[in-house]
């Protein structure tokens, strides 16, 4: 039985993303864009079960905010991320970015928020970890999205056409995020309460690599990505499993 919202909008989310790889070429933005709402919402929904409403929307909100004003940045200046620019479809779009760019950083702060908690007791090291876990799910997002049109780097890049510096502006968006949220949640300590968010970040780990694998045929990716997010997802793991942080 789905015992909430969240358990709900997860089963539905798995669902839709295992049936993405069948949607026609023509409707994949529309999918995309289906595919980031019913992550944030999943996202959303078990923020507010765990911490309240009011923590949720104050966690999720500025993560959405933090991460839109980076991007209204990087594609006006090429700073911090390099030089890119998106397409049209996303969607909706202000100053250039696409509305759906603040979703995609909202959804993916809290299971890379909880992966920190898990490997880290102190707060500026929690604030480091986390970081490393959002960028480490962004060596899955940015050659999918690149490879589908969503955004180009103006002079490509080495991997899958993702430059280096992608990856520096990641984790410095992530530290000024997170730093953020470290003053917002305070002393919370993550645990058995957070298994719903630690459970969206190892599924995108184990869901990404396969996809990759075996559907989209790019092992670099599956391998890179795969590596890259459980570095993190199998100590926190492990630290879940003992009951205890470090």
């Amino acid at each position: 039985m789905l015992r909430s919202p969240f358990h709900a909008l997860f089963a539905t989310l798995v669902g839709a993303q295992l049936g993405y790889p069948r949607v026609a070429e023509k409707r994949q933005p529309q999918a995309t864009r289906a595919v980031v709402g019913l992550m944030l919402a999943t996202s959303f929904a078990e923020a507010a079960r765990v911490r309240g409403t009011p923590r949720a929307v104050a966690l999720l909100g500025s993560a959405g905010a933090v991460g839109f004003a980076a991007e209204l940045v990087g594609t006006a200046t090429g700073r911090p991320f390099g030089r890119y620019s998106y397409s049209d479809r996303l969607g909706w779009r202000l100053g250039g970015v696409p509305l759906a760019a603040a979703a995609a950083w909202a959804m993916m702060a809290r299971p890379a928020w909880t992966v920190g908690g898990l490997l880290t007791s102190r707060r500026i090291t929690r604030v480091a970890a986390s970081s490393a876990a959002l960028c480490a799910w962004d060596v899955f997002l940015d050659p999918r999205m690149v490879r589908d049109g969503y955004w180009e780097w103006a002079a490509g890049g080495r991997y899958e056409g993702v430059p280096a510096s992608n990856y520096a502006g990641w984790l410095l968006t992530g530290t000024i995020l997170f730093a953020a949220w470290s003053a917002l949640d305070g002393e919370a300590a993550a645990g058995k309460d957070d298994d719903g968010a630690l459970a969206l970040y190892v599924w995108t780990c184990a869901g990404e690599t396969l996809a990759n694998a075996v559907v989209w045929r790019r092992p670099r990716v599956a391998l890179a990505g795969g590596a890259a997010m459980s570095a993190l997802a199998l100590p926190a793991l492990l630290a879940r499993r003992r009951g205890a942080r470090p």
